[in-house]
């Protein structure tokens, strides 16, 4: 019985562990090397799998070399700091690949929480190569499926989220800003001096 007993109680312990691994999500994990330094970033490639892809085909094709982060959009609201930076192509017609579909946060999971990393898009299924980090959470991107906005009902598409280097975004979050730079809304939080994306790269060699 004592025998019985211990063997049901060691595999009641181990079966949680067995299925945390066996329901654990993929991740990919790419480093960004910036003017400022490092930043590290799991890719949810099993829960936003779309978007991850998305971001990946532009970082094997080489398409994030040489761009920039240019905008540091900063709350006054709420506790500080308070806001998200900007990067990515900027409509460089050499480096866009074609739009994506959109993933709701709602159906992901993976939400706007401080270091998450996300797409910037006009209309849902316009996001091609810009994205965001944040510096704080910013739960009002998340998809709000009750909201009478359309847009707020669709959200922004979080699809992973920074493991190493929140340093460097804090850097880049807090660089000058140029007053006169941007336009409309984006007026006044454009950067000063861009701070150079110089290789995004997978961290484990692409398996064939």
């Amino acid at each position: 019985m004592l025998t019985r007993f211990t063997l049901s109680l060691a595999l009641l312990l181990a079966s949680p562990v067995m299925a945390q691994d066996q329901t654990a999500p993929a991740m990919t994990e790419v480093v960004m090397q910036t003017s400022r330094g490092p930043i590290t970033i799991a890719l949810e490639t099993d829960r936003a799998p779309v978007t991850a892809g998305n971001f990946l085909a532009y970082v094997d094709a080489g398409k994030f070399d040489g761009t920039v982060f240019y905008r540091a959009m900063r709350l006054e609201w709420g506790e500080q700091p308070n806001g998200l930076i900007q990067g990515g192509t900027q409509n460089d017609p050499d480096r866009l690949l074609p739009p994506v579909a959109h993933e709701r946060t709602s159906d992901t999971g993976v939400l706007h929480g401080t270091g998450a990393i996300s797409m910037a898009r006009l209309a849902p299924g316009t996001a091609t190569g810009d994205f965001s980090i944040m510096v704080s959470p910013q739960p009002g991107l998340d998809a709000d499926p009750a909201s009478d906005d359309p847009d707020r009902r669709e959200g922004y598409a979080a699809f992973g989220h920074v493991t190493a280097g929140m340093d460097v975004v804090r850097q880049i979050f807090d660089a000058p800003l140029d007053p006169d730079k941007g336009e409309g809304w984006l007026k006044g939080q454009m950067l000063a001096e861009p701070v150079r994306i110089i290789s995004v790269d997978r961290v484990s060699p692409q398996e064939d």
